[in-house]
């Protein structure tokens, strides 16, 4: 992912704190062990452990064959984006159209060593971190292997303890532009209220009060 100066995490707390605002939905991407194929790309819910990060997929996937033979995968998560059309991005005096458009958006990707689980109470531990995490008003069962209700599932499916070696973190809001360039861009998110708008609007906001205008060696 190229991140410029201007888009890159101000420091590691800024994207762990917005990840932990999100639903924690990203795209798992794994080397094909056939390089002549295209990569294998899994949409998953994921839960963050420390340094590693968690996740369980049904055992019919057909990812488990790449997974065992790749050494790293990248879990890639996005959101808060929206496309930023020309006429809101025309230089002061200049023809709106002449403005080039963009898309805002927040992205955060790890790459990761994976481990898989078979052993059925190791999985267990990882659904109730994940049922933790996700359902934290509780109102579930416990996952333990060979007890009701939840246990007979557990054959039916496999986790991996991804342990992350890297993190890139992108927050692309036009933070190089003047603030009145970044607030008029904001303004105009919330007043056409469409799809993302308000998130990336906010994150806008929150990106501007925390850099004000951009200085190359802020």
């Amino acid at each position: 992912m190229f991140i410029h100066p201007w888009d890159a995490a101000i420091s590691p707390a800024e994207w762990q704190q917005w990840l932990a605002g999100t639903d924690r939905f990203g795209i798992l991407a794994v080397n094909n062990a056939d390089p002549a194929h295209a990569p294998i790309m899994v949409p998953t819910h994921f839960t963050m452990a420390g340094d590693e990060i968690l996740v369980h997929l049904a055992r019919p996937n057909p990812v488990w064959r790449h997974l065992e033979a790749a050494p790293e995968v990248r879990l890639a998560v996005v959101g808060d984006y929206a496309y930023i059309p020309t006429y809101w991005r025309a230089k002061a005096g200049g023809p709106d159209e002449d403005g080039v458009p963009t898309s805002y958006y927040s992205s955060v990707q790890f790459v990761c060593t994976p481990t898989i689980v078979d052993d059925p109470q190791e999985k267990a531990d990882i659904l109730m971190a994940q049922l933790g995490d996700f359902q934290p008003e509780g109102k579930h069962a416990e996952v333990a292997p060979e007890a009701a209700p939840y246990g007979r599932m557990l054959s039916g499916l496999r986790c991996v303890r991804l342990a992350v070696v890297g993190v890139d973190a992108k927050f692309k809001y036009d933070d190089h532009n003047p603030v009145d360039h970044r607030i008029r861009v904001s303004d105009h998110l919330d007043a056409r209220n469409r799809g993302l708008d308000h998130g990336a609007a906010r994150e806008q906001r929150r990106r501007l009060a925390a850099i004000g205008e951009w200085r190359p060696n802020r």
